[in-house]
């Protein structure tokens, strides 16, 4: 079994959210199999393979909990009209490329599906590992009813081919319960619920609620039934209070949640998955792209309102995960999210919501999320002083200087004068 030995390395203890210097890591295989948090000459022997850190950074690869891989497009309405095989073969090079920034695991919050993940598990595509929600569920004329005012009827969007931003619509408790199962069967590892308004969906209001109390009950009770649990798109106390005390697992977004609120999440261990690098990017960007005027009203509503909410849920004590839910080209924007972070958190906890609190969430902590024996061997090297400043991490085709994915080198800048 090939063995690697990383040494000479800054580490990063993700679960107490500090630095070791001078470690030592052993990877077999695609797991880590020893940490010495003490110096040790490292030796090439039966054929291992031996990086000196040279005193960088070392890393667990980074999770980033909110993505969309299978968002090529900013238009997620015209994008409905695309082969599906132009999808997966975008959906490809946006995985790749988170790969390369650092992102070694990524949370599908809505459209990837089990094939995709698969794609990637045999290496077929580059990219992080997938955790898939399959499609997120919907009431009608909720979030992820895509369908225009003045469509009428079920079938304005065919998604059958299994890949789409286009919700599952389901009214009453008994649908919502098959829709949850529907995805169960379909391989989700995760249950989207569509809790409340959104900027993106036509119809809404964004400070509404959506589903009724038993419909979120029955979401969740099926999601737990598959061992599975339900995250919530929600924004306004309102929505945010519902679903957790349904007993959904995390908050996405949640831009408008006060003190109260958020005292409700830490009570029922909730976690925040704020994704304030796609306001930044829609502010900049949407009106250029033709989202229309409510879309944009919307969108001020809540893009002032994203660094205060992290800073209320921080002081409650709710656990906050690195998340950006970014579309087409402003994936681009992902790694823009530590700049953005960085205004309300230190910088170690910013590395930790990236790392080891978006384990605990996924509930994946043994296997992600911190250098640790028995984890995969997702390691990146990174150069600067993170404990001070996450510019590296802003920049990484500077700052990241090598990309590791179960044990095997995926992106290495340590050439070209940067070692």
């Amino acid at each position: 079994m090939p063995r690697t030995l990383i040494h000479n390395a800054r580490l990063f203890e993700s679960d107490h959210a500090r630095f070791v210097p001078d470690c030592t890591v052993v990877i077999e295989g695609e797991r880590i199999v020893e940490v010495a948090r003490e110096r040790r000459e490292a030796r090439a022997e039966d054929g291992a393979t031996v990086i000196d850190a040279k005193g960088l950074a070392l890393l667990p690869g980074l999770i980033d909990a909110h993505v969309h891989v299978v968002a090529a497009s900013h238009d997620l309405v015209g994008q409905t009209t695309w082969p599906v095989s132009l999808v997966g073969a975008e959906a490809s090079r946006i995985m790749r490329e988170m790969l390369e920034r650092g992102f070694t695991t990524v949370r599908d919050a809505g459209g990837a599906d089990a094939g995709l993940q698969e794609a990637q598990q045999r290496g077929l595509y580059a990219g992080p590992r997938l955790f898939v929600s399959g499609f997120p569920i919907s009431q009608t004329g909720g979030h992820a009813d895509m369908r225009p005012r003045g469509a009428r009827g079920p079938g304005f969007f065919c998604a059958c081919a299994g890949l789409g931003l286009v919700g599952t619509i389901a009214d009453g408790v008994g649908e919502v319960r098959r829709a949850v199962r529907e995805q169960v069967r379909t391989g989700a590892n995760q249950i989207k619920i569509m809790a409340g308004g959104g900027i993106a969906s036509p119809s809404d209001p964004l400070e509404g609620t959506q589903f009724s109390i038993d419909e979120l009950r029955a979401a969740v009770e099926e999601a737990e039934a598959a061992n599975l649990y339900a995250l919530a798109h929600a924004y306004s106390p309102r929505a945010v209070t519902r679903a957790v005390e349904a007993g959904v697992r995390s908050i996405e977004h949640g831009n408008l949640i006060d003190a109260a609120t958020a005292r409700v999440m830490k009570r029922e261990g909730a976690f925040l998955v704020p994704t304030l690098s796609t306001y930044a990017a829609l502010a900049d960007e949407g009106e250029r792209l033709g989202w229309s005027r409510a879309m944009l009203d919307k969108l001020e509503q809540v893009k002032g309102r994203g660094l205060e909410a992290v800073q209320i849920a921080r002081a409650e004590g709710v656990p906050v995960v690195f998340g950006t839910d970014l579309l087409g080209h402003m994936h681009g924007r992902q790694s823009g999210e530590f700049t953005i972070r960085r205004q309300v958190q230190p910088p170690l906890e910013v590395l930790q919501g990236a790392t080891w609190t978006a384990a605990q969430l996924m509930r994946q902590e043994a296997h992600l999320g911190r250098i640790a024996a028995g984890a995969f061997a997702d390691l990146l090297l990174v150069a600067g002083d993170l404990e001070r400043d996450l510019a590296p991490l802003a920049r990484p085709e500077e700052g990241v200087r090598l990309v590791m994915q179960g044990g095997r080198v995926v992106a290495d800048r340590r050439s070209a004068g940067q070692a």
